[in-house]
């Protein structure tokens, strides 16, 4: 071993110990703990070259991830996906472009691949300040567009797997336009997540150009093929939206955000932190409308349950339910419902209101 490599490993070793003396202390020492406990674990296994290889790499790819996204944690973002075969001459580009034009002007920043088409779109309308890139090594069609290429939010990723984790982690809405296989492979699998609970509450949107139908299509196999024999169910389209309006597509985003702020499980416990206080007769409303998505109990008003103490939304009142997890589309109902109960007021420009 040569001497820089000893040098290396003993930095290594002591950074590793001193890691450990403070682990009780550090803020989130007991998944630091885990995160080791895992490393461990598998250096002590029969592990493959290309295993330890993919383990390495997917890290790197999620540290770049955690790195950027973290001083904009508090803002508001909308992941866009679609073709990256549109011209700037096409309608759908020229839609895109003007999609996230408005939709910055509510105060959201905006996700999109880096590359070209729609993701050039995306970039171009809301401008290199409002924009992110998450840009993917393929052997074709993947530079990085002009309105984003050398900007410090362009993360460069090498597995697909992680990119599409910080699109969705990272996104409170998804906005998609045309595209082939992997814009229907994206549309698929965000409402899956939907479906199953493991993204969202979310905002989807589906937007057509005017007049336009590729939406409208796909929606009718949905029915034809998916619905009619069982397979999805009717509150199943209550996920998404399909529009050929650029109004419609900014507004479905921006009132999801009314009321409503966020979730999160405790236990078997879904909170709905709100922005504003519900009245005890809207709350009465809801649970005369909305008890078939109960396990047991009913849905009632709370304010910050004990796990939420170090939260920084920790002041927002909320509700509690027994959700039963098998219908989500009921629950985006109850969402839009909950929205209709306030006013939508303009997003004020604070770096942590969201």
């Amino acid at each position: 071993m040569t001497l820089s490599g000893n040098h290396h490993q003993s930095s290594l070793s002591s950074d590793i110990e001193k890691l450990i003396d403070n682990l009780a202390e550090h803020q989130h020492g007991k998944f630091i703990e885990r995160a080791l406990g895992v490393l461990l674990r598998i250096a002590g296994e029969e592990v493959d070259h290309l295993d330890w290889k993919i383990l390495t790499t997917a890290l790197e790819d999620l540290e770049k991830g955690f790195q950027v996204f973290y001083p904009y944690r508090h803002t508001r973002k909308v992941t866009i996906f679609g073709s990256a075969r549109l011209s700037p001459q096409s309608s759908e580009y020229r839609l895109a472009v003007e999609f996230t034009r408005y939709i910055t002007q509510f105060g959201f920043m905006v996700l999109t691949g880096a590359g070209g088409g729609i993701m050039e779109a995306g970039n171009e309308g809301a401008g290199r300040e409002h924009s992110f890139g998450l840009n993917i090594d393929l052997a074709f069609e993947q530079g990085s567009n002009p309105f984003i290429a050398g900007d410090e939010k362009l993360i460069k990723f090498k597995y697909f797997f992680t990119r599409k984790l910080f699109f969705l982690k990272e996104s409170d809405a998804v906005a998609l336009f045309p595209g082939g296989f992997g814009t229907q492979d994206e549309a698929f699998e965000t409402l899956t997540l939907c479906q199953t609970g493991k993204y969202g509450p979310c905002p989807l949107v589906l937007i057509d150009e005017p007049g336009g139908d590729y939406w409208k299509k796909w929606n009718e196999y949905n029915y034809s093929n998916l619905l009619s024999r069982g397979l999805i169910s009717a509150e199943d389209s209550s996920l998404y939206t399909i529009t050929d309006s650029l109004a419609t597509a900014c507004n479905v985003i921006r009132e999801f955000y009314c009321v409503y702020h966020s979730s999160r499980y405790i236990d078997d416990l879904l909170v709905l932190r709100l922005n504003s206080e519900l009245t005890d007769e809207q709350v009465e409303q809801l649970n005369e409308e909305y008890n078939d998505i109960l396990v047991k109990g009913k849905i009632e008003k709370s304010s910050a349950l004990p796990p939420e103490m170090k939260d920084e939304n920790v002041n927002l009142p909320r509700l509690k339910l027994h959700f039963n997890r098998r219908y989500s589309g009921r629950l985006y109902q109850m969402i839009n419902q909950i929205n209709k109960f306030g006013t939508c007021l303009p997003i004020e420009p604070h770096p942590e209101w969201k």
